[in-house]
């Protein structure tokens, strides 16, 4: 491998954009991060700004590549979060709400807005459902697009181009109108099939009352759709002026972010583990947390995404489950607590995290107990307090909490708060992994993880526990930054193929194991956890 050949990975998260500079062997030798801005003009509204993500990624590769010679500069790569960008017709930005403010041009996809419109659009019962688990979430763009031409009628044909986040990106840095496989199969209901017809579906925008989508061609959406990895343009003369690289370096067609983590992570290696990639779950975990299956053929699961061809890795079917709230949901239930106020403002994020666990351990010893998880015998957590994704697809699901007492000690109910929540997300990963049993997956030998959550060992202990299976952590920590750099170099046709790259650019992974000693205690917590969601069902027919 030669030591002069580097690919840069810009991935654009819900909450900043961040750069690396990886070498052949997908170690990442240098990265940056901006953090971005945010408008909530109203409840369950989340919008951010084209022009506030571009210039900071401008700034972000600027940094990673200031020492390094242009010429070693083989492919860039980029991954975002599946936001729906907005251009006016002269590719403006153009404000997507009633506040008017063209800055704010993008729905980001925790925008829970097109609550209405994803209803009208099951309610079809079109065929093509059948591809996101049978229903439609209020999170992809569909129900968005819907929601700007019912609700924004006037402005509607002012609206020049649609982007999902990941393709704007591409295109302002090549200037190709070129769109991902993986964003449109995965959040625009673009159809591509087991019997290989690719292609918007005609029928189903009719349907829905978006026709007009198709108009010239399909300007607004695009008409060109290419692979993960594959050539999609060289850098412009300006963009590579701005960055000090050379024009035409190559460019790969974006990934979804949590997609680029699958990638980065599929092809890593830890001792003992099935290297088979059918075999492995993927976990990407950030402010969501998505869950990524693949497998040769294509798998129905009702309530999950998929199957998706070629979205992640060439030539399988990708299945994706989710939460749409963990990092976030952890967050909001310590800062939301009397003590996670005190404490937040004495701690950073991972120092508040240890110390609860050592609040944890503390417990568990003054009640002579064999494993901290035995505390929250009889407190229970349901972890759906942004709705469900996977596998009920039901955002009015709500948080459920169980056990709170008057407890004088404020600390240690929160240090109870933090443990059960984070055995709830582990009771959610099981059930998307019994839905997929359920539909024909074959057992899962591992699991993979990655994220800014699994800086905490005790949300990556107790995933094990509660699945019963090995997790493979990888060594190099930004597994999302190396699936977009895999993307630049399958650009770059350094590697033969995207398998090849995978292979080489994986890495190794650290295993932690399960400890099957409390793997009955969660067997049973995890029935409660079913009992609470199938309890809330029953509150909301009598509520009714």
């Amino acid at each position: 491998m030669c030591k002069d050949v580097f690919f840069i990975g810009v991935d654009v998260g819900s909450t900043s954009v961040r750069a690396a500079l990886v070498d052949v062997n997908g170690h990442v030798l240098k990265t940056s991060v901006k953090e971005l801005q945010t408008w909530k003009p109203k409840v369950d509204y989340y919008e951010q700004s084209s022009k506030n993500i571009w210039e900071n990624c401008l700034i972000v590769i600027k940094n990673v590549i200031s020492s390094v010679n242009p010429n070693f500069i083989k492919g860039i790569g980029f991954d975002a979060t599946c936001s729906l960008v907005v251009l006016d017709k002269n590719c403006n930005p153009i404000a997507v709400s009633e506040s008017n403010n063209d800055e704010q041009n993008i729905i980001m996809w925790m925008d829970h807005r097109a609550h209405a419109e994803a209803d009208l659009i099951n309610k079809s019962g079109h065929e093509i459902l059948k591809y996101v688990g049978g229903k439609v979430s209020l999170e992809m763009e569909m129900p968005k697009l819907l929601w700007l031409k019912r609700n924004l009628f006037l402005k509607w044909p002012e609206f020049g181009y649609f982007f999902d986040l990941p393709d704007f990106l591409t295109w302002k840095a090549t200037g190709s109108l070129s769109r991902s496989l993986c964003s449109l199969v995965c959040k625009w209901n673009y159809e591509c099939a087991e019997n290989g017809k690719q292609g918007w579906n005609t029928s189903f925008l009719k349907e829905i009352g978006l026709e007009d989508l198709l108009d010239n061609d399909m300007q607004k959406i695009g008409s060109k759709v290419l692979m993960p990895g594959e050539y999609c343009g060289g850098l412009t003369d300006d963009v590579a002026q701005t960055l000090g690289l050379l024009p035409g370096t190559p460019v790969g067609t974006s990934i979804i972010d949590a997609h680029a983590g699958g990638l980065g992570m599929i092809g890593t290696q830890g001792e003992d583990i099935d290297k088979k990639i059918s075999s492995r779950l993927s976990l990407i975990c950030g402010t969501s947390t998505c869950h990524m299956a693949v497998n040769a053929k294509p798998i129905i699961v009702q309530g999950i995404w998929g199957p998706y061809y070629s979205a992640m890795v060439a030539n399988m079917w990708l299945n994706e489950a989710g939460q749409s709230a963990s990092g976030m949901l952890l967050d909001y239930v310590i800062s939301n607590h009397p003590a996670g106020i005190v404490l937040s403002s004495k701690y950073n994020t991972g120092e508040l995290r240890k110390h609860l666990y050592s609040l944890l351990i503390k417990m568990a010893h003054e009640k002579s107990l064999t494993d901290m998880n035995l505390l929250t015998k009889d407190f229970h957590v349901y972890p759906d307090f942004h709705g469900n994704r996977s596998p009920l697809a039901d955002p009015t699901m709500k948080g459920m909490i169980v056990g709170l007492t008057i407890d004088s000690s404020e600390e240690k109910e929160i240090a109870l708060l933090y443990l059960a929540t984070l055995q709830g997300l582990s009771y959610g990963t099981r059930h998307i992994i019994d839905a997929l049993l359920l539909a024909g997956y074959e057992p899962f030998k591992s699991l993979l993880i990655c994220g800014g959550i699994t800086k905490d060992p005790l949300y990556v202990q107790i995933q094990s526990d509660v699945v019963g299976l090995p997790i493979l952590k990888p060594n190099e920590k930004e597994s999302v930054l190396v699936g977009s750099a895999i993307l630049g170099a399958c650009a770059s046709q350094y590697f033969n193929n995207t398998t090849d790259a995978i292979q080489n650019m994986g890495g190794k992974a650290q295993v932690i194991k399960p400890n099957t000693e409390i793997k009955l205690y969660h067997d049973k917590k995890y029935n409660v956890f079913l009992r609470m969601f199938q309890d809330q069902i029953k509150y909301k027919a009598v509520m009714r």
